[in-house]
């Protein structure tokens, strides 16, 4: 039986009225996308359509998931809350704290002691407020999520950017920073602008070596980093039905790659059949009885060009692996273009590791089907030249693939079998060597491949494909090569071809799992304790943050001018830092140490305008705040791309930044300032980012009349005592703004609890 089952019929109860007042509203066939977001709305019955890409609106989803990394600091602002219970079902999945270095037993053993403080304070927040907990070794979030608790036609938000995943169930799931998860356990709205439609058509049938996986890395090709941003897209078709409920989550799960708010796919047979796999067989039944409004109107998909933005179509039978990268996800090539294109561009040949797994990629299927190739490798007496990596999605998968002899192939290869967690996907990685930032070529069947995103090494080239091309490239050791049409030379010195991958859906003999490591809550919470010492250097008790004085910002000193991809990886690091996800002064540490400074060239070195000399970010801004300064961030194009991970806006915050001022932003990051009281805005012309000089005292004003699609005016007084004036953008709405004032979010619902 599945979790949560009364409220998911509750959900389904109110779908028909619902939707059927939408209908009357809005006077016109629904997308899938509509239906979900429609039936989602905080004030109940639709009063008013909404218009996309500009309406700011208040949803009420059903439930909140959040990882060990983001859930430290969301969960310290819960607690600040006035709340004695979570108002929704909420989770947390400890996956990202276990660092993969020598295998799945002794990796996860060693988490737990170096970072049993932390597991033990997420536990009993867990336990006092209601949270369900899934313990280490558990599995990757996303992978958990969709095993037990995705439904189709539900709304979820997640304190990550893969929540997204879920959508392969049908589910509207949204990545989010911990301060919006705040708000739904809190009892509160949650606000999304409503998104763009992207419908995405897909036609004909995946064969041989083409996966769902290729799906998404064309799409990321088409659309690239930014094309997705504050759109949904809604995927359709007769391809779309033939192709696995996880193979959509890989699709989905990627999305996060192009920017878009989520991915979904409409209820079909193959959700159907992932439901009855997974033991949920009620919520099967009960998605059944409304399956009607788990998938758009047919008059959607017949001429999907008068409902969506913008539509994509791409033939299944025709699509050709691809291989997206370096240091970008949107890079897609087709394998049989990629050897000479890594030739042209000089990329390093040797293939040192190979990677599958993660949220993306760990099904039954993925596994089965690259296990199919590891095993013609013994079969044909190849030796497998690339180390190799497996990193199952959760324990009920991985006791499953063991028992059915599948880890077993992998190991006999020279593989090693990593625990049930993120690991090297998000730079949990003791990869040997990586210091010494040798030019090296890795390819994964991840998400995300930054530059140092896997390993810290900077010259790191990452790949992303399907973990069957993977597992042939792992085999060749080469980037020359296309496992469609090459041979390769075995032990015998004969030439040997790879065979197309085979793989099963579900295990024959079903899933199976002896602890699949989840702790409920207790049903009265009011008496347990949580305690975070006050010496503690991975957890610190949060301080609100001052609200607004009313007066305009003047005399802002540039903390840094970045230049090109800032990422949230390059604001906030992960690997190391993670062990600081929980003490926001600890982590403020690594604020900005990756990013490229416009003025120099260089990273992690600005200049500090009291001295006259350069220093690095965070010792720059902790002298600005000591001599109260104020300080403001410059960025470029789609700041802040990437990971959910708010701790890239509650650092600059807490080092006394009061503004970023870029040419875009990604939406979650952008929310994410805002949230914590930032002034997030935009160059009208973004050639104005040229103006800005490294010396710079900069004056924002007309904050005393801040109001919605109202500009804001910055001035710049440069050293030589010449100014420059430019009107600057923001979006901020009537309620976004009390943020601003009060503060944070946070401070909003603190007030109105008390």
């Amino acid at each position: 039986m599945a979790f949560d089952i009364e409220m998911i019929r509750n959900v389904y109860a109110s779908m028909s009225e619902r939707i059927d007042a939408t209908k009357k509203i809005v006077g016109r066939p629904l997308t899938l996308t509509e239906k979900i977001l429609y039936s989602h709305l905080d004030q109940g019955k639709v009063k008013e359509s909404f218009i996309r890409g500009r309406s700011y609106v208040d949803f009420k989803p059903d439930r909140v998931a959040m990882q060990d990394a983001t859930a430290q600091m969301a969960l310290l602002q819960f607690m600040m809350a006035g709340k004695d219970k979570v108002a929704v079902p909420s989770t947390v999945h400890c996956d990202h704290l276990i660092q993969a270095k020598t295998g799945a037993k002794e990796d996860l053993a060693r988490a737990m002691d170096n970072n049993r403080e932390v597991f033990d304070f997420l536990a009993s927040v867990s336990n006092k407020y209601g949270i369900g907990f899934w313990e280490p070794g558990a599995g990757i979030i996303h992978q958990v999520v969709l095993e037990n608790y995705a439904f189709p036609g539900g709304m979820m938000i997640g304190t990550d950017s893969h929540t997204v995943n879920a959508g392969g169930l049908g589910m509207i799931a949204i990545g989010v920073g911990g301060a919006d998860a705040v708000d739904v356990m809190a009892g509160m709205p949650w606000e999304l602008r409503w998104p763009r439609l992207i419908g995405v058509k897909l036609t004909g049938r995946l064969s041989g070596w083409t996966a769902a996986k290729d799906v998404i890395l064309k799409v990321a090709g088409i659309l690239t980093v930014k094309g997705g941003t504050g759109a949904i897209l809604e995927y359709f078709g007769p391809g779309a039905e033939s192709i696995s409920c996880t193979g959509k989550g890989t699709i989905c799960n990627m999305g996060a790659e192009i920017g878009a708010t989520t991915s979904i796919f409409g209820y079909d047979s193959k959700m159907r059949e992932y439901l009855m796999a997974t033991d949920r067989k009620d919520v099967a039944a009960e998605a059944d009885k409304v399956a009607s409004f788990l998938t758009a109107d047919s008059q959607v998909y017949q001429a999907p060009e008068k409902y969506f933005d913008e539509v994509i179509e791409i033939n299944l039978s025709e699509l050709e692996p691809h291989i997206n990268g370096p240091f970008t996800p949107d890079l897609a090539t087709p394998v049989s273009e990629f050897g000479a294109k890594a030739k042209e561009n000089g990329w390093p040949l040797e293939l040192e590791v190979g990677l599958i797994g993660s949220c993306t990629n760990s099904s039954y299927e993925d596994i089965t089907r690259a296990a199919s190739i590891a095993k013609q490798a013994l079969d044909k007496n190849l030796k497998v030249k690339s180390e190799y990596t497996v990193t199952p999605g959760s324990e009920q998968v991985s006791y499953t693939v063991r028992r059915d002899g599948y880890l077993n192939v992998f190991e006999d290869i020279g593989g090693v079998v990593l625990a049930n967690a993120c690991g090297p996907c998000i730079g949990q990685w003791a990869r040997h060597n990586a210091d010494k930032e040798m030019k090296n070529s890795i390819m994964t069947s991840f998400n995300r491949n930054f530059a140092k995103r896997n390993d810290g090494n900077p010259n790191t080239h990452g790949f992303v494909a399907s973990p069957e091309i993977v597992t042939a490239f792992a085999i060749a050791g080469t980037l020359d090569f296309n496992p469609l049409t090459d041979k390769l030379i075995n032990k015998n010195g004969e030439k040997v071809k790879l065979d197309e991958p085979m793989g099963i859906e579900f295990p024959v003999k079903g899933f199976e799992v002896e602890n699949n490591g989840y702790m409920a809550p207790a049903e009265d919470g009011s008496k347990i304790k949580v305690e975070v010492k006050p010496d503690s250097d991975r957890l610190q008790i949060l301080s609100p943050f001052k609200p607004w004085d009313g007066k305009d910002f003047t005399g802002l000193r540039i903390l840094i001018k970045a230049r090109g991809k800032c990422t949230t990886d390059h604001i906030s690091m992960a690997g190391p830092w993670l062990r600081y996800r929980g003490h926001l002064e600890n982590i403020s540490n690594n604020l900005l140490i990756g990013a490229v400074n416009d003025f120099n060239g260089k990273t992690n070195e600005v200049k500090n305008t009291l001295t006259g000399e350069y220093d690095t970010v965070p010792e720059t801004a902790k002298e600005y705040k000591k001599n109260k300064i104020s300080t403001i961030i410059i960025g470029d194009e789609n700041y802040g791309e990437g990971s959910s991970r708010e701790h890239a806006a509650m650092e600059p915050r807490f080092m006394g930044v009061k503004a970023v001022l870029v040419r875009s932003f990604a939406r979650i990051h952008e929310t994410n300032l805002k949230k914590q009281g930032m002034l997030a805005i935009t160059f009208s012309d973004p050639g104005d980012y040229d103006k800005i000089q490294e010396d710079d005292l900069v004056d924002i004003l007309g904050l005393d009349e801040f109001a919605a699609d109202k500009p804001l005016k910055v001035v710049l007084t440069h050293n030589d005592g010449s100014k420059d004036e430019f009107l600057v953008n923001h979006s901020y709405n009537e309620n976004q703004i009390k943020w601003f004032e009060s503060g944070s979010a946070l401070n909003m619902i603190r007030k109105q609890n008390a």
